[in-house]
């Protein structure tokens, strides 16, 4: 989910910067793709990848 969370930022920043859209400070083309970066290290290291099977049954 995260990983699909932060191909959705990288698209923004995308647009953000091919287009030129004048935006504030917070909203800026970086600040989306650092954001994603994030999201996605959090992705690699299998936070928020889906179920989990925690306990093992016999």
């Amino acid at each position: 989910m995260l990983g699909i969370v932060a191909a959705v930022l990288f698209f923004i920043a995308f647009l953000i910067n091919a287009a030129d859209i004048a935006t504030n400070d917070i909203f800026t083309s970086t600040n989306f793709m650092l954001i994603g970066l994030a999201l996605l290290a959090l992705h690699v290291a299998g936070i928020g990848s889906g179920w989990a099977s925690r306990s093992r049954r016999r």
